[in-house]
């Protein structure tokens, strides 16, 4: 195709999200206003349903408890855009559910009307018949790696077997067919009209930890007790006597919290759990750096004479965006947004994203765009510019795939980069590996 062609093609897609721009903003609000937690985010569900509906697209729900899709265009070519439904918990932010304590202080409204922006570009215009492949809109759940005891209540009862819900499409099939994939993320204190696109994440395994010794009057016979609060201590201090071992390349990182150290000041603490992450960025490093961490903890009980239980849970695999879509997202970024609008940023963040799992099947990307203020998770962060944060990347988004739905060399190169990435089954296994149990009894 000409470039005069794919340039008139990108015209009508932009010119389709402008049409709607204030309702893609009023949309990103909507779903500001009502934050859900993952896993149940029935009303943020149906809210973009309504709108996939609104440009007569056939939508699949429940993808995986909640979640949503619907595919346009045709071709043996399927590129996929994300957004996430999810909201976190942070109950100091101004806009946090007084009840629930969720708020989108990490964006998925701005990726959602990403989405559903993305969708008004494509379809709307009718470009995407004009494309040499498919394009399939998926609104997923849970990505935030918390409210945990409620998953692991949906695990133990089989309706899920990961944490992530993009670790779920995976498992379910959902994936198989796609070529690529998109989404954005908001840019932490990036109030400025800039994009951060090419770089790297970490992967990590996630760890509850429990602790358990024998209560005892803490003054009159502490000495009649096995302390598990001490054991804590030791196996934290175990961890951090660890880091000198980790490699700068492997940006290690390892951050326990206590979530019970005792039931009251007067008794031995007999039962102490903690929660914890082990990153790394690779999957190997994070295995390696994992082994490391629990012969460590199970140090802790050793000391004292207790006992340790370590149940470790898949986290999130290391992200790589693909670079022939990131030179595609680079142009139309300058392009629209201004010649100074690509950032080289960090190249490898020692943060996780579940787009990371996507990113081990199918090249994609995952940008940091601008339009934000206040750290992402923070309790003051907010949008500053509607339209850089809720509207220019849908335009981005949709017109990156353009060039590439245009393009049977670029096409072939994704392809080509997808050939090397791990197949269903591969990822499956190697995920699952991540999931083990240890326990370790240090009684007399």
């Amino acid at each position: 195709m000409t470039d005069d062609r794919v340039a008139a093609l990108k015209a009508r897609v932009c010119d389709a999200i402008d049409d709607r721009a204030d309702e893609i903003i009023d949309f990103a609000k909507d779903v500001q206003a009502e934050p859900e937690l993952g896993y149940k985010e029935v009303k943020t569900t149906e809210k973009v349903v309504s709108l996939f509906e609104d440009l007569d697209l056939d939508v699949e729900t429940e993808l995986a408890i909640t979640g949503a899709r619907a595919r346009a265009g045709s071709g043996d070519f399927v590129a996929a855009v994300l957004g996430e439904l999810d909201a976190l918990v942070n109950p100091d932010h101004p806009m946090a559910d007084p009840e629930t304590g969720a708020v989108h202080a990490c964006g998925h409204n701005a990726q959602l009307a990403n989405l559903v922006g993305t969708a008004f570009g494509l379809v709307g215009s009718g470009v995407v018949d004009d494309l040499d492949g498919a394009v399939e809109f998926v609104a997923v759940p849970a990505e935030e790696y918390l409210d945990l005891d409620y998953r692991r209540g949906l695990l133990d009862a089989g309706d899920i077997e990961f944490f992530g819900g993009k670790q779920e499409l995976i498992r379910r099939g959902y994936v198989d067919d796609w070529d690529a994939a998109a989404m954005m993320h908001a840019g932490s204190d990036t109030p400025e009209r800039t994009i951060t696109s090419d770089f790297s994440t970490n992967g990590f395994v996630g760890k509850f930890v429990t602790y358990r010794g024998t209560e005892a009057h803490a003054g009159a016979a502490p000495e009649e007790g096995v302390n598990a609060l001490n054991a804590a201590m030791l196996g934290m201090n175990a961890v951090h006597a660890q880091r000198e071992r980790f490699r700068d390349e492997d940006h290690v990182r390892v951050h326990p919290i206590i979530t019970r150290g005792g039931d009251g000041v007067n008794v031995v603490p007999a039962e102490v759990t903690m929660e914890s992450y082990v990153r790394a960025a690779s999957v190997e490093a994070v295995a390696d750096a994992n082994e490391s961490v629990n012969r460590a903890l199970a140090s802790g009980a050793m000391g004292v004479g207790g006992d340790v239980e370590i149940e470790d849970y898949p986290g999130y695999m290391p992200l790589r965006t693909d670079e022939t879509i990131v030179a595609f997202y680079d142009e139309n970024a300058r392009d629209i947004v201004g010649p100074d609008a690509v950032t080289p940023g960090t190249p490898h963040l020692s943060g996780s994203t579940d787009m990371g799992d996507i990113t081990q099947l199918v090249p994609g990307i995952h940008p940091w765009t601008g339009g934000f203020e206040g750290a992402v998770h923070a309790r003051d962060f907010r949008v500053v510019d509607e339209e850089m944060a809720y509207v220019i990347p849908a335009k981005l988004t949709a017109c990156t795939l353009v060039d590439l739905l245009t393009s049977p060399e670029a096409m072939a190169a994704v392809r080509e980069a997808k050939a090397e990435k791990r197949s269903r089954e591969e990822y499956l296994d190697a995920v699952r590996s991540l999931r083990a149990t240890t326990t370790e009894s240090y009684r007399d």
